[in-house]
């Protein structure tokens, strides 16, 4: 699951209409409700590039081959307790219900912890679905290269951020 910046409200706002609507949770101020789950959205995407970039920086001090670079961001994340991948989805909603149960915002949730996430996880994954198709369009670009070599990591980089930028997402 990737999360993306430009995305973060989106999201923030349609869980909490979803959750209001549905009368999962009450609240007299959605707008700050929403900032609360941009809040979570945003710090998980910050942690993410953190370690990301720490990751980069062993494998470059150490002269590691990049497909290390997945293995070490892996240890240094577990180390902190952080779960990105296919997990980070769940640890995200996880978050977002902890922020729930200590905002002076949230009146009251009158759903169980898995009711609230069946509801997080549509909207998480139609937001973030996009990134596969990201993906496939950047590779497409950049399929005259050879995977693996630093030149086919830099054009990668270039072509994901400008996929990204026309789409609006960064």
């Amino acid at each position: 699951m990737k999360l993306f910046s430009g995305k973060v409200d989106i999201i923030a706002a349609e869980i909490t209409q979803r959750l209001i609507t549905g009368e999962k949770l009450e609240t007299d101020s959605p707008n700050e409700v929403e900032l609360d789950i941009a809040s979570v959205l945003k710090e998980y995407i910050r942690r993410d590039r953190n370690f990301t970039e720490k990751a980069k920086d062993i494998c470059e001090r150490q002269g590691l081959p990049y497909n290390s670079f997945p293995k070490i961001k892996r240890q240094l994340a577990k180390k902190e307790g952080f779960i990105f991948g296919d997990e980070a989805m769940d640890y995200i909603m996880d978050q977002i219900i902890g922020v729930f149960m200590h905002s002076q915002f949230v009146d009251e949730i009158f759903a169980e912890d898995h009711e609230l996430k069946v509801t997080m996880r549509e909207v998480l994954r139609k937001h973030t679905e996009i990134e596969d198709d990201i993906d496939e369009e950047a590779r497409r670009k950049i399929r005259n290269l050879q995977e693996g070599t630093s030149e086919w990591e830099i054009e990668y980089k270039r072509a994901m951020d400008q996929v990204k930028k026309r789409r609006k997402l960064s």
